[in-house]
C-alpha cells in the first residue's frame, strides 16, 4: 500500500485530535448482519435519525460498497471521560467531514467518511419533524448504523479494544475514511 500520499491526511486528523490514524485496506474492515441490532436493541438513537437504522444501508449494501474501494484511514480518538469529551468527539467528527472535502479536492473523488455515533449536525434532526435532512453536506452515519462490525475491524487493525466496564474508563472512539 503506498502510505506516503496518505500522510498528509493522517497528519491532518492527528492535529485535529486523532491518537492513532492507520492507512488500510478496506478487505480488514468487518460487516456483520447482528450489529444494526445492537443499534435497534440498544441505542436511543435508533429511527430517531436519517442517519441511523432503519434509513441507513444493510450489512450487505456496506459490504458491496467497501468492495468498491481499497484503502481507507482508520482513525481512532481515545477520551477520558470530562465535562468537554461530548464536545471534543463533535469537534472532531466535523474536522473530519473537511477532511473528505479535502481528500475529494485532491483528486480522491471516492472519498466518504463514516463517523461514530449518532448525527450531532442538527440539535433536532428532521426526521422527528417529517422534514428532509437539511445538512447533507455534513451529515455522516457511524459506522455501526451501516452494519460495520468496529471492534472486529480495530482489531484486524492492530488496535487493542475493549468493552467498557463503567463510564469512568478511557473511550475508544473508531470512524473510516474511505479513500480509493
Amino acid at each position: 500500500m503506498k502510505k506516503n500520499d496518505l500522510k498528509k491526511y493522517c497528519d491532518h486528523a492527528l492535529q485535529s485530535g486523532a491518537t492513532t490514524v492507520k492507512p488500510i485496506y478496506t478487505s480488514s474492515v468487518i460487516t456483520a448482519p447482528w450489529v444494526k441490532w445492537k443499534c435497534q436493541f440498544g441505542c436511543g438513537g435508533y429511527d430517531y435519525s436519517y442517519c441511523c437504522p432503519p434509513d441507513t444501508p444493510t450489512y450487505e449494501e456496506t459490504r458491496k460498497v467497501l468492495d468498491s474501494y481499497r484503502r481507507a484511514l482508520l482513525f481512532h480518538i481515545q477520551t477520558s471521560l470530562t465535562p468537554g469529551r461530548s464536545r471534543l468527539l463533535k469537534k472532531f467528527r466535523h474536522s473530519l467531514i473537511d477532511l473528505e472535502g479535502e481528500i475529494f479536492k485532491d483528486g480522491y473523488y471516492k472519498a466518504f467518511v463514516f463517523l461514530a455515533g449518532p448525527c450531532d449536525v442538527c440539535r433536532e434532526c428532521g426526521k422527528v419533524t417529517g422534514d428532509a435532512c437539511s445538512h447533507r453536506y455534513g451529515a455522516r452515519p457511524s459506522m455501526e448504523a451501516c452494519g460495520i462490525d468496529v471492534f472486529q475491524t480495530a482489531r484486524n487493525n492492530g488496535f487493542h479494544i475493549e468493552t467498557l466496564r463503567n463510564e469512568t474508563e478511557p473511550r475508544n472512539t473508531f470512524c473510516l475514511m474511505l479513500v480509493d
